[in-house]
């Protein structure tokens, strides 16, 4: 039996359904929730060239009618503009009524950044320039940008919790500089959640890394120093009771057969994208210096894992949100799974610091933790830290991080 609600109790979208197979959900709703009759395909490579996902999505549209007028197989991460904007001409070309995502985050981000393209008439650099946050995050130099107006159903087979914010971010190939794109921009109207399909198709590193980066946007957020709320705090410690015990049992699940902990991860990442995105939450700068880590090759879920510890450490060492990290800390430890994964990594419950649990949690799972892991020296670093200090994140990180020497010892813990 299908679940279609609100993904969020304060928000009529977006949208979430989960209980029957996607293909079922997806043609159920581009015909009853959006009347639409023309849909673009964004997939994932890997999707369309190992299984038969979008072969089984194609067959359910065409029985209720819908043609799928255009395609893109695959994207490169980090959404690049030049890409962006290809998919955007085709879209607006096919006159497109609905743009359809199946995969991970970039693809996410990219149809997002189409969307509001598609209505702003969009079609160089110069274009989206004018349409991105400024280097200080001042607003889109555009004058009353139009709000995205081609609806998004997206088909997450990852836990990054992209899908539902309006919010994206996308890379500008000549810079080598991730952008930020805001309201009026759009994120998908309709999330459809399916276990099955994220457990025979997601890699277990994609996946493992992805619900990582779910646990930074609830970390993050229940450290931060501005911003934060009773509701915001009880969201977020309800999606990490759910995300970090569902990931451990995925993490030991090799052959896909938990399909319970797969939707528990799913509906965790749903929270910690409600908490951080509730009211004004500051997050910090493992989000912030991860942006621009991203465009040097490393995941979005991978930057987590290598940043978040580090970035909780350095705030610790200048006192400034020591009491919020301790009860985080605390919440963790008092859940039997961590508490197991601490003593068998012989951490000292009565010394450890949240960095440390987090550490000792990341490694459990087999998720990477420094630079050096992908092939990332001290040369790239004083870049990555002069990128940085122009993220909103790394701004409102409880320490504020506004000279280059604050980001670099940040990048000396894991290089």
């Amino acid at each position: 039996m299908e679940t279609f609600r609100p993904a969020f109790v304060d928000r009529p979208r977006p949208l979430l359904s989960y209980g029957v197979s996607f293909p079922e959900a997806v043609s159920r709703h581009v015909v009853d929730t959006f009347n639409a009759k023309r849909v673009y395909m964004i997939c994932s490579g890997s999707l369309s060239k190992n299984t038969d996902a979008l072969d089984r999505i194609a067959q359910t549209l065409q029985r209720v009618k819908v043609e799928i007028v255009g395609k893109r197989i695959g994207m490169k991460s980090h959404t690049l503009w030049s890409e962006v904007l290809e998919i955007t001409a085709d879209a607006r070309d096919c006159e497109a009524d609905l743009i359809l995502t199946l995969g991970g985050g970039t693809l996410t981000d990219g149809a997002k950044v189409i969307s509001f393209a598609l209505a702003n008439n969009a079609k160089t650099f110069e274009d989206l320039e004018t349409l991105c946050m400024g280097p200080n995050q001042e607003p889109p130099s555009a004058t009353n940008p139009h709000p995205s107006v081609v609806p998004i159903v997206s088909i997450p087979t990852t836990l990054s919790a992209g899908e539902y914010s309006n919010f994206a971010g996308a890379t500008n190939d000549h810079t080598h500089r991730k952008h930020s794109f805001q309201a009026p921009l759009r994120g998908p109207q309709l999330i459809v959640l399916d276990p099955d399909l994220v457990a025979s198709t997601t890699p277990e590193s994609v996946w493992l890394s992805t619900g990582v980066r779910a646990v930074d946007h609830c970390v993050e957020t229940l450290c931060a120093i501005k911003g934060t709320t009773e509701d915001s705090d009880e969201l977020a410690f309800r999606a990490l009771a759910h995300l970090v015990p569902g990931l451990v049992r995925c993490r030991y699940d090799p052959k896909g057969e938990d399909l319970d902990a797969r939707l528990t991860c799913q509906l965790g990442s749903v929270d910690a994208m409600a908490a951080c995105t509730s009211g004004r939450v500051q997050l910090g700068a493992s989000h912030g210096i991860g942006h621009q880590l991203g465009p040097l090759g490393v995941g979005h879920g991978e930057t987590s894992c290598i940043l978040l510890p580090a970035v909780c450490k350095f705030n610790a060492k200048h006192n400034a949100n020591n009491d919020r990290q301790a009860r985080v800390r605390d919440f963790l430890l008092n859940q039997s799974i961590v508490s197991q994964v601490a003593e068998s990594r012989g951490l000292k419950k009565e010394s450890a610091d949240l960095g440390d649990v987090l550490d000792a949690l990341f490694r459990e799972l087999g998720m990477p933790r420094s630079l050096s892991d992908f092939g990332i020296g001290r040369d790239k670093l004083d870049d990555l830290a002069t990128n940085s200090l122009k993220d909103r994140w790394c701004v409102s990180n409880p320490v504020s991080l506004k000279e280059k020497e604050q980001v670099l010892e940040i990048l000396e813990m894991v290089v």
